[in-house]
């Protein structure tokens, strides 16, 4: 009997995608400054980049985008939407907006003022600037297992209680408007938090009047760790799993990219009547009316039809398991990567991979560099070039992870592509010494790991 289940779908219609030269890919990669962002998708062998609006979608999600309410106010879609998210999330209200990071910008604007702290289980990029650009200062509170790569335990992203109560104790409840939680936790390495983790952060929280905000970007994969992990889940269907974490939560923002299945789309999902007024002010702002908020019709059905796949626990089951027979194919040739292996990605420990590039010569950037120009697989840099730099004194933020994301989209690739990554990794670590770090040749203001250009250190 195989030891991962095979696909639960059926192939319709493909995509012919690049076989290039070695000496193609070389000149493709120099010419992108040795930043992955900036390669051409042409050039691009098995792009595993990232998740975001990567996805597959089935049959009945394209069917649905044929009945596009196409109103620029009070699209039938839209309540499908709303009827979906309350439903399967039980939020009682739905801003959409264009993709996740519009749902970011909403909700720091409305919650945020100058001078307030916003405590999370470890940082995301964009979620970070936004809560800084409206005056917010971030702070980790993320457990510290979580900082460690080689540390196998079930949920890493996890909040530390204590780190939440110090950090009320010292800046005062009133200046945290609230605290983020990410389900699951990107920069942890796809890192899970538990159901008990969640309502113990929420009773914390309702003490000293601050309200709980989930990154719920994948939200569904969260929930099959949970199924798999914590006792007395496991007789618990996904949907059952999903609407418990959403009871601990005031709100979330919603990459509708990732866990929902589609190519384009977010949301704000709220319970406060106030909040929500505040929302949909600011919606017509920035992305449209609150009843599309810068999608089409068409892309909040196909949305609302993804986020009743997603439950599916034989969609999510086949999901984590070709992620772990990647993971278990590199961990079997020694390879270094985040335990446990997470829902969405394989991240490559760059410090372990390339112990002898000094962290500021940014190992993990040329790690997905070199894996590229051997390969024609693209990764991502999570890093210190993802990191960034601390706006007051303009240093370097210098990350205990050093990583290279392998992050698979779904319903996307074949274990056989699997099969071509695992190996093109495993033949780069054999000859890693060889492999030297990189400066900076350009650096944008924010987030700069976007369009970063970067040279080999001679």
């Amino acid at each position: 009997m195989a030891k991962f289940m095979a696909e639960p779908f059926k192939i319709k219609v493909v995509e012919p995608i690049a076989m290039k030269t070695q000496e193609q890919l070389a000149a493709a990669i120099e010419e992108a400054g040795y930043n992955t962002f900036l390669l051409k998708s042409k050039d691009v062998y098995i792009d595993l980049l990232t998740d975001s609006g990567t996805t597959a979608m089935s049959d009945n999600q394209w069917a649905g985008m044929m009945i596009g309410d196409e109103a620029y106010a009070g699209s039938g879609n839209f309540y499908n939407l709303e009827k979906t998210v309350q439903e399967i999330y039980g939020f009682k209200y739905v801003v959409p907006t264009h993709q996740g990071r519009g749902a970011e910008n909403i909700l720091s604007k409305i919650c945020i003022k100058p001078g307030d702290y916003v405590p999370g289980n470890m940082y995301f990029t964009t979620t970070r600037a936004h809560q800084e650009l409206a005056g917010a200062t971030f702070e980790d509170v993320i457990i510290d297992e979580a900082h460690d790569s080689q540390l196998d335990h079930p949920f890493k992203g996890n909040i530390d209680l204590n780190k939440f109560q110090a950090l009320i104790d010292r800046v005062g409840a009133e200046r945290i408007p609230y605290i983020c939680l990410a389900v699951t936790v990107n920069l942890a390495g796809g890192q899970p938090v538990s159901i008990q983790n969640m309502r113990e952060v929420k009773q914390l929280a309702d003490k000293h009047g601050i309200k709980v905000m989930f990154d719920a970007t994948r939200c569904v994969e969260n929930a099959f760790f949970i199924h798999e992990r914590e006792e007395g889940y496991q007789d618990k269907s996904i949907a059952e799993i999903l609407k418990e974490m959403f009871s601990y939560a005031d709100g979330a923002t919603m990459s509708g990219k990732k866990d929902c299945l589609v190519n384009i789309g977010g949301f704000l999902a709220l319970n406060d009547d106030d909040l929500y007024q505040k929302a949909t002010q600011l919606v017509v702002l920035y992305e449209g009316m609150p009843s599309y908020g810068g999608l089409a019709g068409r892309d909040m059905e196909a949305m609302a039809r993804g986020i009743r796949e997603s439950v599916d626990y034989y969609y999510i089951k086949h999901r984590i398991e070709q992620i772990r027979y990647l993971g278990e194919k590199l961990e079997e040739a020694g390879v270094p990567i985040v335990k446990p292996i997470g829902g969405h990605a394989i991240f490559l420990d760059a410090r372990q991979f390339l112990p002898h590039i000094p962290q500021d010569q940014f190992p993990a950037q040329m790690l997905a560099a070199q894996l590229y120009k051997l390969s024609g697989v693209r990764s991502m840099e999570r890093g210190i070039v993802s990191a960034g730099r601390n706006s007051q004194t303009g240093e370097h933020y210098f990350p205990k992870l050093e990583l290279v994301r392998l992050t698979i989209p779904r319903r996307v690739y074949t274990y056989a592509h699997m099969d071509v990554v695992a190996e093109a990794v495993i033949e780069l670590y054999k000859k890693r010494d060889t492999i030297p770090g990189l400066k900076m040749v350009y650096e944008p203001p924010v987030l700069r790991f976007f369009t970063a250009r970067f040279e080999p250190v001679k």
